[in-house]
């Protein structure tokens, strides 16, 4: 166990100096060389001791090429060297060219060069020289480059918090797992905006830490609280809640591929060796491979030998793309078994086992594992793996080599293979003259609809226009509902006996054709007049007091009619409380029977616009053939000029007796079928009741008997 332990450690020690002597052999030399990493498109380099204060008479020089037809460009994020005459005592120069035959690009010192400042080389080979004298202060310098086909390269030291756009792309050089900054997230959730840009790309496996590569960023509100995880050898820290957020965008190949669903089957799970023993109280314990799920309750796989010769393999039956894997340790407390570091194997169908390698190199990449025995680590392949069978081979682990797996990726990209449409052959020349004849043939023309018409523009017209033709029709036709609705509220409500003007012209042309032909007529035209609707029975016949004072204003007679019980005679005597609903009009059987000369100024004159009441509604069919009387005060006149006059019939409210009807003397003409000088009273049907002349005289009020009197001095 602890052979293996020093094992791995031993491992990882000689990798990370393999990796200096390299970078040292190939691109840099000197005593003055910091934090370096030199990638075939673009890098990242820092004096030494950088952020702190570099060391008096170093030197260092990098030197950079990329590929011919490729330029170089610069960019600092960080430069501050103790300024001095021409910078003679410590300076950065860049040099066109490597060698003897280099030419001077600049020489630069003091804290003049800005981040946004890019430096362009002129050739695809360029060589940095650092010099540093006896001074007092100054950080040193930390510098990116890249081809200058990324013109929008930033630097290791650039935050998403420098940035305003929603959403924006960039180049992050290689060599951004720098100690010179952190970050604050993950993948899904985000990473908070004082993160490092390149720093969590490579946490997030969008780009490589030895590659480099572009990063596709979407700023948007923060979150309260940021997670602490460990991925790509690049641990995040905890973070408060902060304004804003950023997240990558990602070609969408992770998904995990069946670990911990079960979609990768136990028999698919195979391994070097097993955990077997029994425990102090005797029970048999087995850690075999098809424990190796991630999230599965309980223990997981672990080796029974403690060498870096153990393995745990994976079948995904057919070649997958595979992105990237999640890796914990036993998630048991009282058995803190892991994996801290690992290679990674792959085959093919039939092939052979190819250790994944470091990028540009032909290193065998270590990937660092767990901390402990419960969190999980993620590791991404930049590039991705394409193969079936994967073996994870631990080569540094705490106590046991213990392991639950997830694979991450995704179905490899296939070419469709459905064959293209095939080209009409050309037509065959010929040189035989065809002979002419006397029938015409139509050839038809023939189109070539290999090509399907591209219609996803009128497609998404018509998405757009036809809701908004819907919105516009159904706001109209509630316009239209809305303004039919309040005109039908606006209109006046009619009083029990107020005359629409229609029914004011009817009336206006009946009394005109009364005049002229008499009443017969209207005993046959008056079924095809509407009839009113029903009233309420508590309804009763009011009249205004402006309605009042002209009625007392005219100078005519009061007539009282005497009809068949079928009509009632209009109230023009004043106002008076009916027993029943209605006071109906029948107009007389000859002309000048219900209206008096227009110079007499009777009570029945032509229509006055301002009075509506001028007439009664006709009785329904429903109410009885009599209506209420009018009880009235004749005192003024004796009973022996009653004889000449039109007689009104009524029939009283109380059912106990016949009603009492008053007749005033005027120069009115007698009604037809009616017997001058005598009175005629409606009785109740089947009763017959005689009446005296004392009984048929009624009280007149004051102004009737006034108009009256001065009827009978005239």
């Amino acid at each position: 166990m602890e052979a293996g332990t020093v094992r791995g450690k031993h491992s990882r020690t000689t990798f990370l100096y393999v990796v200096a002597t390299l970078s040292s052999a190939i691109g840099q030399k000197g005593d003055g060389c910091g934090y370096t990493v030199l990638g075939p498109e673009s890098g990242t380099f820092t004096s030494i001791n950088y952020p702190q204060t570099y060391p008096n008479n170093t030197v260092c020089e990098w030197e950079i090429w990329v590929k011919p037809s490729q330029r170089i460009i610069f960019k600092f994020g960080d430069f501050d060297i103790e300024n001095s005459t021409s910078c003679h005592l410590s300076y950065l120069r860049l040099y066109n060219g490597i060698g003897p035959s280099r030419s001077e690009i600049g020489k630069y010192c003091g804290t003049g060069l800005q981040r946004e400042k890019v430096i362009e080389s002129e050739s695809n080979e360029v060589t940095v020289q650092f010099m540093s004298g006896i001074h007092i202060s100054g950080r040193g310098f930390l510098v990116s480059y890249s081809t200058s086909n990324e013109a929008d390269l930033i630097t290791c030291l650039d935050k998403g918090s420098h940035f305003s756009e929603p959403e924006f792309s960039r180049y992050c050089p290689a060599g951004c797992l720098t100690p010179f900054g952190d970050i604050s997230g993950t993948i899904p959730h985000g990473y908070r905006d004082s993160s490092l840009l390149c720093m969590a790309g490579v946490h997030a496996g969008v780009v490589s830490n030895f590659l480099g590569g572009r990063i596709n960023v979407v700023i948007s509100k923060g979150i309260p609280y940021y997670e602490s995880t460990l991925a790509n050898n690049v641990s995040s820290k905890l973070g408060p809640l902060s304004a804003s957020l950023f997240t990558f965008k990602t070609n969408g190949c992770y998904g995990t591929l069946g670990m911990e669903s079960g979609v990768i089957r136990d028999s698919q799970i195979n391994a070097s060796s097993v955990l077997q023993w029994h425990d102090p109280s005797g029970q048999f314990h087995v850690w075999g491979p098809e424990r190796a799920r991630l999230k599965k309750p309980g223990s997981p796989w672990a080796a029974f030998h403690t060498d870096e010769s153990q393995w745990l393999q994976i079948d995904l039956k057919k070649e997958k793309k595979i992105t990237g894997i999640i890796t914990t340790g036993s998630t048991l407390g009282e058995y803190a078994f892991y994996v801290s570091a690992y290679r990674i194997l792959s085959r093919d169908e039939g092939g052979d086992w190819k250790v994944y390698k470091e990028a540009n190199s032909d290193l065998d990449k270590i990937f660092q594992g767990n901390a402990n025995n419960y969190q999980e680590v993620r590791n991404n392949f930049i590039p991705p793996i394409m193969a079936r069978y994967i073996q994870i081979n631990p080569v540094q682990w705490h106590q046991k080599a213990a392991l639950k797996v997830e694979l991450l990726g995704c179905q490899p990209f296939q070419p469709s293979l459905a064959r293209a449409p095939a080209q009409p052959r050309p037509p065959v020349l010929s040189t035989e003259i065809t002979p002419k004849t006397d029938t015409t043939t139509f050839i038809p023309d023939v189109k070539n609809n290999s090509v399907t018409p591209n219609v996803s523009k009128d497609v998404a017209l018509a998405a757009v226009l036809v809701p908004v033709l819907v919105m516009v029709l159904t706001a109209f036709i509630l316009v239209l509902v809305c303004g039919w609705h309040w005109r039908s509220r606006k209109k006046p409500v009619e009083g029990p006996y107020s005359l629409p003007y229609w029914d004011r012209a009817v009336q206006y042309i009946t009394m005109l054709l009364t005049r002229n032909y008499g009443t017969g007529w209207w005993k046959g035209m008056k079924q095809f007049l509407p009839a009113k609707n029903a009233e309420p029975d508590d309804t009763t016949v009011r009249y205004t007091s402006t309605e009042m004072n002209r009625l007392r204003a005219r100078n005519g007679n009061a007539v009282i009619q005497t009809e068949p019980a079928e009509y009632a005679q209009p109230l023009v005597a004043g106002v008076s409380g009916t027993s029943r609903q209605r006071s109906t009009f029948k107009p007389e059987e000859d002309s000048e029977a219900g209206y008096s000369d227009p110079d007499t100024r009777g009570h029945y004159d032509a229509l006055v616009p301002e009075i509506y009441h001028a007439y009664a509604e006709p009785l329904p069919a429903s109410s009885p053939e009599y209506a209420t009387p009018i009880i009235m005060e004749i005192s003024a006149h004796p009973t022996g000029t009653l004889g000449s006059v039109a007689a009104s019939s009524f029939k009283s409210a109380a059912s106990t007796g016949p009603s009492l009807v008053g007749n005033v003397s005027t120069t009115s003409p007698q009604t037809e079928g009616g017997p001058s000088g005598q009175t005629r009273y409606d009785t109740p049907k089947g009763k017959v009741v005689a009446l005296s002349a004392e009984e048929q005289v009624y009280q007149v009020p004051s102004n009737v008997s006034q108009i009256s009197r001065a009827a009978d001095v005239e």
